[in-house]
Formats: C-alpha cells, structure tokens, sequence
C-alpha cells in the first residue's frame, strides 16, 4: 500500500504532455547495492521537520522502506548496473533540499494488465498521497529481506504483491513478463513494468468492487477510489492528471 508521500512516479503532469522519462535496455541488469546515502545534520533536522508536517497533514502515511536509485553504470559489456540503497519515505523530503541531480530517485514496480476493454488504470483516493492521479497498479519497492539479493525475481514479487492489493487481481510471478525499464529525468527514478496476462474486463470490476467493500470496512479505504480501461492512444490523452512515466508507457504500450 503506498500511501506515503512523494510516492514513485508521482511528478504528476497533466494528459501527455512533456516528455519526463526515457526507455533504457533492461537487459542484463545487475543490481549492486550501496551504504544509505549520507546526509548534513541540517539536512537531516530539515528532512524530520519536513516530515512532521507531512504526517500532520496526512496521518495515513508511513515512514516505511524503500529502494533508492543512485544511479546507472554501463561496464562496456552491454549490461547496466542498477547502485541503489536501502531509505525511507521520509528521505523523499530531499527533493525540496536539494537539486534534482542530487537527490536519489525511486524504484517502483507496475503491472499493465490488458482486457478486451483496455488497459487497467486506477485513480488514487484519497486516502494515499496522491488523490485523484491516475497510474497503473504498482508501488515502491521495498529492500529485500537480510541476506537476500534485489533481483528481477524479487521485482516480480513485488509487481504481483500491488496488482492483487489495488485491484484483487491475482496473477503468479511467472506469469508476470518483463515488459520495460524507465528512467525519470529528473530525479533518476526507475520503474519496472511488467505485463500481465490478459483478464476479463468484467472480471476486473468486479475483483475491484469486492477488493474495496472489504478495505472501506477495514477502515483503511480503497487505494484506487476508481478503476478504468483504457483502449487507445486517444483515450489515455482525456485521463487528465497522470503519474509522470504514464502517458509515455500508454503511447509505447499502443504502438508496440
């Protein structure tokens, strides 16, 4: 569940307008992890006041863990090195404290699950920080247990684990293809989508609907308030305010 804030991919931008992620190769990943960022001890008193408000606004966020992107290395042999580090959310108050090549990005996770009426979106409700924009279901990615490597493996996991808690979905992790790797310009966040079997339209409202009768009595409310299908290149343009990677994915999504 994501509802901490400056989630990944959030820079929203309206429709599919600019252009704030690129496509990388994501063959022959190696993942290489490093120390936690160091921080100034102002920027570490900034970073928990920063967050204080963050909590005083929305109680429903969580200073949970996260992978950090520091970045990409290419060794010559054709593959790319993925350096990233264990954080938490707070961490994300960075982007107000420093330039945006300074700050570590994200890695997140999203599935494109396909049905007869088109590609499954959700809009975020209100109990997440990011209410009202849409993306595809996915979320952060949390460092893997104590001895245990970050790989595409772990990835999968992690884009199965969002698909069935935003939609009720349920696919295995074998089922999920490696579709694509983007890279934000901005801050250096790096998305793994991955592209699910096709469902039944019907099948998915309706996994939906019971996914958020059963959150709402928990008290905790839905993460997506609303889901929809989008079925063409033109459609996702009227979808109105976007996770940043979205238009771009929807555009290489309808025209593969």
């Amino acid at each position: 569940m994501n509802t901490a804030a400056d989630l990944p991919g959030a820079e929203e931008v309206p429709g599919s307008a600019g252009h704030p992620v690129e496509f990388l190769d994501a063959r022959g990943l190696v993942f290489g992890e490093q120390p936690t960022p160091a921080l100034s001890s102002w920027e570490r008193r900034e970073v928990d006041r920063l967050w204080e408000e963050t909590t005083a606004l929305n109680p429903a966020t969580f200073d949970g863990p996260l992978v950090a992107a520091l970045g990409l290395d290419q060794p010559g042999d054709g593959s790319l090195v993925v350096r990233w580090a264990p954080m938490t959310y707070r961490y994300r108050a960075l982007r107000r404290l420093r330039p945006p090549e300074q700050v570590p990005g994200s890695v997140f996770v999203t599935a494109l699950l396909p049905t007869e009426d088109g590609l499954v979106v959700g809009r975020g409700s209100p109990v997440t920080a990011a209410p009202g924009r849409w993306s595809l279901p996915g979320g952060a990615v949390e460092p893997p247990l104590a001895g245990k490597p970050l790989n595409m493996a772990e990835l999968r996991r992690h884009a199965a684990r969002e698909l069935v808690e935003e939609t009720g979905v349920r696919v295995t992790v074998e089922e999920l293809r490696p579709w694509a790797l983007t890279r934000g310009n901005r801050f250096g966040s790096l998305g793994f989508h991955f592209l699910c079997p096709p469902r039944s339209g019907a099948q998915v409202r309706r996994l939906h609907a019971d996914l958020s009768v059963v959150q709402a009595g928990s008290g905790s409310g839905p993460e997506l308030d609303e889901i929809a299908f989008v079925p063409s290149r033109a459609a996702a343009g009227r979808l109105g305010l976007t996770a940043d990677y979205l238009p771009q994915v929807l555009d290489r999504y309808f025209t593969a």
